[in-house]
Formats: structure tokens, sequence, C-alpha cells
């Protein structure tokens, strides 16, 4: 499992394509070679970047789901709708297809976060505002999240 670390900020040029950030290459050496899934977010207005790896252990999760009921499929066919193969060029760039820019709203300045084992990528303007309107209740959501009962052990 690859374990991502870092925000970046970079330009697409008028193709769509970006220059993937030295740091994400070297965090992503070993895999840069298997290629990568690019596809919508479900929650957000941006795209996530999957490692190759990654996106067949999720895939492996899918394919338990039992097609015989309806929401399965329906969810199915919405998580995947979109998703594209993409691979980092030999000059270290990676094309965004235009649908998929479209839907993320990207334009010309990119911000590339990592979230644990993926990237999310994002149009600049709508990260700011994704952060901004977050940081409000962070602190609530951080409670509810990852505020665990405390367990002492009074051995």
């Amino acid at each position: 499992m690859v374990n991502l670390i870092g925000t970046y900020e970079c330009k697409a040029d008028a193709k769509g394509r970006l220059m993937m950030p030295a740091a994400f290459k070297k965090q992503l050496s070993s895999v840069l070679q298997d290629g990568f899934v690019l596809k919508r977010a479900v929650f957000q207005s941006c795209l996530e970047l999957y490692p190759m790896a990654e996106w067949n252990l999720l895939m492996q999760k899918m394919n338990k789901l039992n097609r015989f009921k309806k929401k399965n499929n329906d969810f199915i066919r919405k998580f995947t709708a979109g998703v594209k193969v993409v691979e980092v060029d030999t000059a270290g760039r990676l094309l965004i297809p235009k649908d998929l820019i479209g839907f993320a709203g990207i334009t010309k300045d990119i911000v590339l976060s990592s979230a644990v084992n993926i990237i999310e990528v994002w149009d600049k303007d709508q990260y700011e505002k994704a952060i901004e309107d977050a940081a409000v209740d962070f602190a609530d959501l951080a409670e509810e999240v990852m505020g665990f009962d405390d367990e002492i052990s009074l051995d």
C-alpha cells in the first residue's frame, strides 16, 4: 500500500497535461510503470488518481458486491463513470482527459493533494474553497472521525 505525503501546485498546458511533481514521482517510483486510474471523486468536484495496485485492491472489494441488487449495480455504474487509465509519460507528464477536466472545473492552475493512498487533482481555486469550507467545522469532524473512546488499561 502506498502512503503519499504532500500537496503541490502545478499548471496544466492547453492539452490538459501536467508535470508530475518530483516529490510524488519519487514516492510513486515503485509503481510508476504500472500506470494509474483517474476518476471523478464521489464527494467533491475533483479527480482521484489511483496507482494501479490501489485501484485493483478497490476493485476486488467492488467485485464482492451482489450484482443482483439494483443499488449495487447503480453504485458500480456511477462510481466507475468516466474512469480512465492514464500513465506518466517519459517527460514526467500526466494527461487529464477533457471530460474529466470538465467535471473537475480544472483551468490552468492545479493542486495535487495526497489523500493517504491516492492523489486528489483539483482546480486551485476550488481546492482553496474546499479547504476553507472544511476549516469551519474541522475540529468537530476530527473529534467525530478520530476521537475514539479512550481505552485505558489499568494493568
